[in-house]
């Protein structure tokens, strides 16, 4: 039997409380953490250099009633206009919210949009595209998650936008709504238009 006087020291204090407390202050410090900044601000490694190489599969029977699905890779985006590379899922509720957005960005002269769709179903993207549309130009399938790891990807959504020479000019993370349409994505197109600095 432990003597309670060697797990206590002077005053009462229990030593064996040291390590939940120090727990305690640590699980706040993170959730005070992860709740404060901007997601969107993330840095990327990847901002002005070429996209990653990696060839996105196509989405199997995507094209019965739309466009095609034939993948592609980081060379095809080197087409000579920009493009808007947007990594989303259909399991992913933010994903629905910015879709109006592309839609009309779909719509805008001298923008192609690609879709990437991120450890997802065939199915499950066949169904997310009927009922909500597809803005995609271009669109490939990420089922292990691999090309996203390439691209730097911390969640879904998240947009990219590459110059015609295939650069990556700019990183947005989080759904794209109306505000940043304009705020953010727009401008970031413009600029990709113009050689890099």
């Amino acid at each position: 039997m432990t003597d309670s006087r060697e797990t206590r020291g002077a005053g009462g204090f229990s030593y064996v409380a040291i390590p939940a407390v120090i727990f305690a202050l640590l699980a706040g410090l993170f959730a005070v953490a992860l709740r404060s900044g901007d997601p969107s601000r993330l840095p990327s490694a990847l901002i002005g250099k070429p996209a990653p190489a990696y060839a996105f599969g196509a989405i199997e029977g995507l094209g019965d009633a739309g466009p095609k699905s034939t993948g592609f890779d980081g060379a095809a985006l080197a087409s000579g206009e920009v493009s808007v590379v947007n990594f989303f899922a259909s399991w992913c509720a933010p994903c629905v919210e910015e879709h109006p957005q592309l839609s009309a960005l779909r719509d805008r002269p001298g923008v192609r949009l690609t879709g990437v769709a991120v450890k997802d179903d065939p199915a499950n993207v066949r169904q997310f595209l009927n009922r909500y549309g597809n803005p995609y130009a271009v669109i490939g399938a990420d089922r292990m998650g691999r090309g996203s790891i390439e691209w730097g990807l911390t969640g879904t959504p998240e947009t990219f936008i590459v110059d015609g020479r295939g650069i990556i000019r700019a990183k947005y993370v989080g759904p794209v709504m109306p505000d940043v349409l304009e705020r953010v994505i727009l401008p970031a197109i413009e600029a990709a238009r113009k050689p890099a600095p």
